[in-house]
């Protein structure tokens, strides 16, 4: 008889050739039968948990232990760049370091050193999909940001905290095509690695997902 293990990774295969079209549902309304939409415009309050199904705890041991590739996309100047940053237990010092200037702030034209930690996240929530059929770059929308570049957004209205971890290397607000925010951040959130916020916006390219190495938080934007 197939474990309970095997059984959520066999419906993972299957249900990523629908992500793109189909919000999943979590497991528990899956069992009694009930499917729910995501709901983009839902009160930021009482965020779900994950589903089961998209819950990085599963994972075996391998994923973190293999070589790790990021492939990223930087719409907001064009770039794409896909490197292989961490290999046998040790970062490649080369491959970060570009990594380190896809994150920059592009608006401000500078950089800093990015958290391994956040990487790691950032590699993970890309490589974890990746196993069931959706091979996409992540997209970076927002990495470092300069206390200048942080101000500005807060006075245009954008959503910035005054203390944002944008400025010290330590967030990061991301997107990968054919996931919807609630996916992407119940996936960000299983990896236990920090805070969660969910941007749920409407059009073409839809919100997107804050992910940062601060305290273990969630909320909605």
């Amino acid at each position: 008889m197939a474990s309970r293990r095997d059984f959520l990774h066999h419906g993972l295969r299957l249900t990523a050739l629908g992500l793109v079209a189909t919000p999943l549902i979590g497991a528990e309304a899956a069992e009694r039968g009930t499917a729910k939409a995501a709901a983009p415009d839902a009160p930021s309050v009482d965020i779900a948990p994950p589903p089961d199904l998209f819950d990085a705890q599963v994972v075996d041991l391998d994923f973190w232990v293999k070589p790790r590739t990021l492939s990223v996309i930087r719409p907001a100047s064009g770039e794409r760049s896909k490197v292989l940053y961490w290999k046998d237990g040790e970062i490649i010092d080369s491959a970060y370091q570009e990594l380190c200037h896809m994150l920059r702030d592009v608006n401000g034209k500078a950089s800093m050193a990015i958290d391994p930690k956040l990487l790691e996240t950032l590699w993970a929530s890309q490589a974890f999909v990746e196993r069931y059929g959706l091979d996409k770059p992540l997209e970076i929308l927002s990495g470092y940001r300069t206390p200048a570049s942080n101000k500005r957004l807060i006075e245009q209205g954008v959503p910035a905290a005054r203390q944002s971890l944008h400025m010290s290397g330590k967030a990061a607000d991301i997107r990968i095509a054919g996931l919807t925010e609630e996916v992407l951040g119940g996936l960000v959130r299983s990896f236990r690695q920090g805070g969660v916020g969910f941007y749920y916006r409407s059009g073409p390219k839809g919100g997107w997902i804050h992910a940062d190495t601060g305290l273990n938080r969630t909320w909605k934007g």
